[in-house]
């Protein structure tokens, strides 16, 4: 089986998708669409298909001949291009954070399970050697339960992204903590294997609606058993060198992980650590991540990250903003359940 994609947004990271699907050898790339006009131009001088400025006329040229669609563009602009593509019948992989409204990741959920759709979300720890090392250790129970996390990441953000659609909030929806703060929060409810329940939030905005630094601490809940939080999101760092850490406190030990450098300390004194040969560049998750979701429509993997993951990170996203905003703790289960579906 031969899957023919399309590619909804081919500057930058889309541009780079179209690439490692054409390097995937089961997949066809029939057509692409971008607002803008080089990068179409590049797209059709390298691909030999044609490119749309909008991605209505790439479903209507091409949407009876396309199996699914990649979606590599601005945050505020998924919910309308990813329901556009399910309600065509096409399966989509669409770019972090899927939304940044709950009513629309609901919508986009139940689009898709009535369709039976594959609707995947592009969160790329869960294809990293260092992240699968961390849940292989937590799932063989060797630190017993787990019972808290901490978890930071701190990078440049702001300085970088001035004069971008980033921290244009029509287009992004949020500042750091939608940006990569939405994969530190995958991480670590996707870790815990747990179900996040309530959120309290310290957040510093850089211009109005772009957040640039974040606090939060959560409550999740696996097995009814309570596990504790800290998240630090750090996008004024004064260190350039992106950091990203996490420490995993379970009954029986530790884990540490930074730098792609792990160490395991356990209660009978037995301890862990080594720089583990770690295969995680950009090009190798995106190259698994992208399998992955082409392998999950033919049947033979199981989807790594399905869109009510999506709705799970909108949700958390969404109750630490109002959890700022009210000097409250949040219920994220009320932050779901008060969201209309909107198809």
């Amino acid at each position: 089986m031969v899957l023919q994609i399309g590619v909804i947004g081919v500057g930058g990271l889309g541009y780079l998708q179209a690439k490692t699907y054409a390097e995937l050898g089961s997949v066809d790339i029939v057509a692409a669409a971008d607002v803008t006009a080089d990068a179409r131009d590049l797209f059709e001088r390298e691909f030999h298909a044609p490119a749309y400025e909008t991605y209505r006329a790439l479903l209507h040229e091409h949407g009876a001949e396309l199996d699914a669609v990649t979606i590599v563009t601005p945050h505020t602009l998924h919910y309308e291009q990813t329901m556009a593509c399910l309600e065509s019948g096409l399966h989509v992989l669409v770019e972090k954070p899927m939304v940044t409204d709950v009513g629309h990741a609901k919508g986009l959920v139940e689009a898709a399970a009535d369709r039976n759709l594959v609707l995947q979300v592009g969160y790329q720890r869960r294809f990293h050697d260092g992240f699968r090392e961390i849940d292989r250790v937590l799932r063989s129970g060797r630190i017993g339960r787990l019972r808290a996390v901490d978890c930071f990441v701190s990078q440049n953000w702001i300085d970088n992204h001035r004069g971008t659609w980033r921290v244009d909030p029509q287009l992004s929806g949020g500042g750091q903590l939608y940006d990569t703060g939405s994969h530190v929060l995958d991480a670590l409810v996707w870790l815990s294997h747990a179900q996040p329940t309530a959120v309290t939030a310290q957040i510093q905005y850089a211009m109005p609606d772009i957040d640039v630094d974040s606090v939060l601490t959560v409550r999740l809940e696996r097995d009814a058993e309570p596990i504790l939080a800290s998240v630090a999101i750090v996008g004024d760092g004064v260190d350039a060198t992106p950091r990203e850490g996490y420490r995993f406190w379970g009954t029986d030990g530790t884990i540490s992980y930074m730098d792609d450098e792990l160490e395991i300390d356990e209660q009978n004194g037995a301890a862990y650590r080594t720089e583990m040969a770690i295969d995680a560049d950009f090009d190798t998750l995106n190259r698994r991540k992208l399998r992955n979701f082409v392998d999950a429509i033919e049947g033979t993997a199981e989807l790594a990250v399905p869109g009510t993951v999506g709705l799970t990170i909108t949700a958390l996203t969404e109750a630490a903003y109002e959890a700022d905003a009210t000097d409250s703790t949040v219920s994220v289960q009320s932050v779901v359940e008060n969201a209309t579906v909107q198809q």
